[in-house]
């Protein structure tokens, strides 16, 4: 008779809260918002939304990353992939490839930000026009400036959470 092994994966709780990611007992240098967080969040108000949300997929550059395994669905970043940040599109607050009409973020970029992204379930379900696009956990820039919105973090430190992440895994952001 075989014999079955079944391996749990713990999922992983984050916390951002004074511009700090919390995980596993470690603290992380983290950039929120240039304009803070959020409780209304609305699009292009530079803020990011306080919550707790999971995270619905990653998207890599092998191109300068390499090959990578995550436990959660992910894509490879393309020359074409984007994201539409336009409120008045039926595609609001999702992937898309360019060339596209309306107006959208280019995830295949020159600097390094997007090289790895994970996206919260933030306003997917059900999409609102108008409150957010595009938050993600992403790479901070070199000098650790405001996002967006986005949550950014040092690239190796990215990279050890979003190989990590499960489909449990749950990221909250308070003040």
């Amino acid at each position: 008779m075989p014999i079955e092994i079944l391996f749990i994966i713990p999922s992983m709780e984050l916390l951002v809260k004074n511009n700090h990611l919390f995980v596993k007992g470690e603290q992380l240098q983290c950039v929120i918002g240039r304009n803070g967080l959020t409780k209304n969040k609305r699009e292009g108000d530079l803020s990011t939304p306080i919550g707790t949300f999971h995270f619905d997929k990653i998207y890599f550059r092998a191109d300068r990353l390499g090959s990578m395994k995550f436990i959660i669905d992910s894509s490879i970043i393309n020359k074409n992939d984007g994201w539409c940040d336009d409120q008045k599109s039926s595609l609001y607050n999702q992937y898309i490839q360019f060339p596209f009409q309306e107006s959208a973020e280019h995830l295949y970029r020159d600097d390094h930000i997007y090289d790895i992204i994970c996206v919260l379930n933030y306003n997917t379900s059900p999409i609102v026009p108008g409150r957010g696009s595009a938050i993600f956990l992403r790479i901070a820039k070199p000098d650790f400036s405001g996002t967006e919105g986005c949550i950014a973090i040092e690239k190796s430190a990215l990279i050890k959470i979003a190989t990590n992440l499960t489909a449990d895994s749950t990221i909250r952001i308070e003040n």
